[in-house]
């Protein structure tokens, strides 16, 4: 994965009813939680979370 790619997040992270479509804004390397994804939906909202949430649509 990698910026500006789209993915998919998983509802166990957002919270809501079905996996979301959006585009990746930020990979971290964080040394506590492996790698973070940061992505934002078509609406605007912002999610982030652990690279195990996130489906590459490619």
């Amino acid at each position: 994965m990698k910026v500006g790619e789209r993915v998919k997040v998983s509802p166990d992270l957002t919270g809501l009813d079905a996996w979301y479509e959006g585009i990746i804004v930020d990979i971290e390397n964080n040394r506590f939680n492996g790698i973070v994804i940061s992505i934002k939906l078509d609406d605007g909202r912002i999610f982030f979370g652990q690279e195990r949430f996130f489906q590459s649509l490619n």
